[in-house]
């Protein structure tokens, strides 16, 4: 994919992820690669964490960490979404990933067409970047792989949702845990169908 680093050499790749889960926090990573690794990560599939298999994501994780100059991760809890809502919340996850990195950025590449507020650092959004941008598409596929990882470890304490399965996500068996069961500690309570009476 082509990638829009113009004359910058330390741009940092910023996505989030878990933004329409019904469990759980929503997840930025924040990537710093360096240029001599465009080609390899591209040759090795790098794209929208969303197209690729869970295995590969994992082995792809794993291959960007390694190499980039510096990634972190940054969240909002699902409090912090219940208390701010999801969009704030996301931007706010973006931005701690950015603000934890080690290495200060030139520049931001973003996902999405919002800026991320009161970043002191440039930034650029690019809107369906995770398909438009490799480092973009790399802090996808990190923060992905983190966040599936957090709700596996989270699902041996709640059986009941199947979360192994869908990830937070509401699918029709995790809705009918939820009018079965009510929602956990994790749940987001301002998302509609955790709006349930029953409380774990």
């Amino acid at each position: 994919m082509p990638e829009l680093l113009g004359g910058w050499e330390l741009v940092a790749g910023v996505d989030e992820v878990g933004r329409g889960a019904l469990f759980g926090p929503v997840v930025a990573a924040a990537v710093i690669l360096p240029k001599s690794a465009f080609a390899e990560l591209s040759a090795a599939g790098v794209r929208d964490s969303k197209q690729l298999s869970s295995y590969r994501r994992g082995k792809l994780a794993a291959q960007i960490q390694a190499i980039a100059l510096d990634w972190k991760i940054g969240y909002a809890s699902n409090q912090e979404i219940d208390q701010i809502n999801i969009f704030h919340a996301s931007l706010l996850a973006m931005k701690r990933a950015v603000i934890k990195l080690n290495i200060q950025p030139e520049l931001c590449l973003v996902d999405g067409k919002w800026q991320l507020p009161d970043l002191p650092i440039p930034q650029q959004n690019l809107v369906k970047g995770d398909e438009k941008s490799l480092v973009i598409a790399a802090a996808s596929i990190v923060a992905k792989v983190w966040r599936d990882d957090l709700i596996i470890r989270l699902a041996a304490k709640y059986p009941a949702y199947n979360l192994t399965a869908n990830k937070g996500y509401g699918t029709a068996h995790h809705i009918l845990a939820l009018q079965q069961h009510g929602p956990s500690r994790f749940h987001r309570r301002s998302f509609s169908p955790c709006r349930v009476d029953i409380k774990l």
